[in-house]
């Protein structure tokens, strides 16, 4: 089993796939990654050797930032914003969407479940 960036690949997957299991790379970077390190994208995890596994290790640790580095730098870069007092800051801070979507009808997800409003009747 490969362990990249201190997540560990599932097995049995194509190495195109197996990659975006790491926070921070999708399936254009995973590819990226893979044609710098001349592996085939169709190529299982079981099947990698040691050198492709050290090659895509080392492209990842050079080039990008993933797993603690990016989550942090996410999460103080929102912070800054909340301490700033920014418009943003302040939609993070209420837990409602930042990106001007409407939030009348919408934005569930934001929000969270419906809470009922005692005594209301259409």
């Amino acid at each position: 089993m490969a362990r990249i960036a201190g997540v560990d690949l599932p097995k049995n997957k194509r190495m195109e796939i197996a990659l975006t299991y790491i926070y921070g790379i999708g399936r254009s970077k995973a590819r990226d990654i893979l044609e710098k390190a001349n592996v085939h994208y169709d190529k299982k995890t079981d099947d990698l050797a040691d050198s492709e596994i050290t090659s895509i290790r080392n492209i990842i640790d050079k080039d990008l930032k993933v797993e603690g580095d990016l989550r942090r730098e996410i999460s103080m870069s929102v912070k800054r914003l909340m301490d700033l007092g920014a418009y943003r800051g302040l939609r993070h801070r209420k837990g409602l969407p930042v990106r001007g979507q409407r939030t009348s009808t919408n934005s569930r997800t934001r929000k969270g479940p419906r809470r009922s409003i005692a005594g209301k009747k259409k």
